[in-house]
């Protein structure tokens, strides 16, 4: 097999060439338009005297031309560095100086040079690159995590061993392709011949609608997006008569809940779902846990994938016994080369060949593995630990409630005091002193709550991940979301 990606979309292209590969109700690709509007890309940027490995911003908005220009970046030699074409300048400029970019595929495959320097000089870790993927890191400093063509490509066909994805698949995309779920999801479709339709952003009501406009099998969602259809009463309550005929929802990015898990399967009955744990740093997608059509949900984040192996470790890289809770570390061929011109950063991100998640877990007595929490998200409360996952999967249980998000706040008798953020159900009265007893009922009395926030949403990073951090922040700068702050 070859080992771009360029290389391996072509070949697609070649075998689907008259399928529509892309489309966003407006403007539909077929697999050959891809091939020739990837190539003229690719021509445009060497025409600009783009060297071996050189990093290349590509503006995104969701929109079909953003994976014309991926295959053009990778197609002349380049290594793409996606940025969200809305983002505040100074963000873009930000990224552009942390890549030193000179060149950017703007909208419509346009090249534009940046500035007039020189070709930068190799940087080994770009060394066979295909992208560089931006995260939030523990300090809150992005980290350019640099993920290979090789390690990606073959990771695409691991993933399509446990999904299965065909030239029948119609995926929606509503998830950012600045996102490594995002991307993955959009480059396998295609990669099966399928269809990828692109949503430029994630709204309630034009999701739901889309699904059974455009005969949706496969969807992506991060379980926040899932959160928001359950609270804005959208989703239809019969598949038969909105015509949705929706086979899979993938979900993953944050912890997915059973009780959310079973709101979903009651709105929409006909779709299996399947949660997803992976990082970043991993080309996404290391542990999978597949809940079919009738099934419980149990929880936890499933069983490694077949290439990989894992362990629950202390802080010495040493597995602790079946049942306790240590750092979930995985060994995987599909790694990244590293983060970008941060050598120490990447060199601590790994114990003993592993790569350090940074999750709390432990192994249940079936095998499969459970979250506990963020190392560094972990609460001291009187000495004790909770876990704010813990608390989050409890309280969202509760019948009234769609969401609830839980963080420490520094305390000067008990070290941290434990806050939680509640969205109630729409139409649904909930009332606090009711759910406080509830919750009493159901956890020691350590763990209970002491202040309890209410309002619409969970606050959201960009990619649209629940933020914990933003959540600490603003209790702690006393911003309100609702009563008791």
């Amino acid at each position: 097999m070859t080992e771009r990606l360029d290389a391996l979309l072509f070949d697609a292209c070649g075998r689907f060439a008259d399928a529509v590969a892309l489309e966003d109700g407006q403007h539909r690709f077929s697999y050959a338009d891809l091939a020739s509007g990837a190539r003229s890309i690719s021509e445009a940027l060497r025409n600009q005297g783009i060297g071996p490995d050189e990093p290349v911003l590509v503006a995104v908005a969701n929109e079909p031309e953003d994976i014309l220009a991926f295959v053009g970046v990778w197609a002349a030699r380049g290594v793409v560095v996606p940025l969200d074409r809305n983002a505040p300048a100074a963000v873009a400029e930000a990224t552009r100086a942390a890549v030193g970019a000179r060149l950017m595929v703007s909208r419509h495959g346009k090249v534009v040079r940046l500035n007039d320097h020189e070709v930068p000089p190799a940087r080994p870790l770009l060394a066979g690159a295909a992208i560089i993927i931006f995260t939030s890191g523990s300090t809150g400093a992005p980290k350019g995590v640099v993920l290979g063509h090789s390690a990606f490509g073959r990771k695409l066909f691991e993933i399509d061993s446990v999904l299965g994805f065909s030239s029948n698949t119609r995926a929606l995309l509503v998830l950012r392709i600045t996102f490594v779920f995002g991307i993955w999801f959009s480059l396998l479709t295609l990669l099966k011949g399928g269809c990828v339709v692109m949503c430029q952003r994630f709204d309630p009501v034009t999701v739901m609608a889309d699904l059974a406009e455009h005969h949706i099998t496969d969807v992506a969602f991060v379980p926040t997006m899932l959160r928001k259809i359950l609270a804005n009463d959208v989703a239809p309550t019969s598949l038969a008569r909105s015509g949705i005929v929706l086979k899979c929802i993938y979900t993953g990015g944050e912890p997915f809940s059973p009780a959310l898990g079973h709101r979903i399967r009651d709105v929409l009955p006909g779709a299996a779902i399947i949660d997803i744990y992976g990082l970043t740093e991993t080309a996404s997608s290391d542990f999978f846990i597949a809940t079919g059509i009738g099934e419980a949900f149990a929880g936890g984040i499933g069983r490694v994938s077949m290439s990989e192996r894992f362990r629950i470790a202390d802080g010495l890289g040493v597995e602790v016994s079946a049942g306790d809770v240590g750092e979930l570390q995985i060994l995987t061929p599909f790694i990244m080369n590293g983060y970008l011109d941060q050598p120490q950063l990447t060199r601590d991100a790994f114990s003993g060949g592993y790569f350090r998640t940074g999750d709390l877990a432990r192994i249940r007595p079936d095998g499969t593995v459970e979250l506990v929490g963020r190392s560094k998200d972990l609460i001291t409360r009187a000495g004790a630990k909770v876990s704010p996952l813990e608390l989050d999967g409890l309280i969202a249980q509760h019948p009234a409630v769609a969401a609830a998000l839980t963080v420490g706040i520094a305390d000067d008798v008990v070290g941290e005091r434990i806050h939680v953020l509640v969205v109630p159900r729409a139409k649904i009265p909930l009332d606090e002193t009711e759910l406080r007893s509830w919750v009493a009922s159901r956890i020691e009395g350590f763990k209970r709550p002491d202040v309890y926030h209410f309002g619409s949403e969970l606050p959201t990073g960009r990619t649209g991940k629940v933020d914990r951090d933003a959540l600490r922040r603003s209790i702690d700068g006393h911003v309100a979301y609702g009563a008791k702050i």
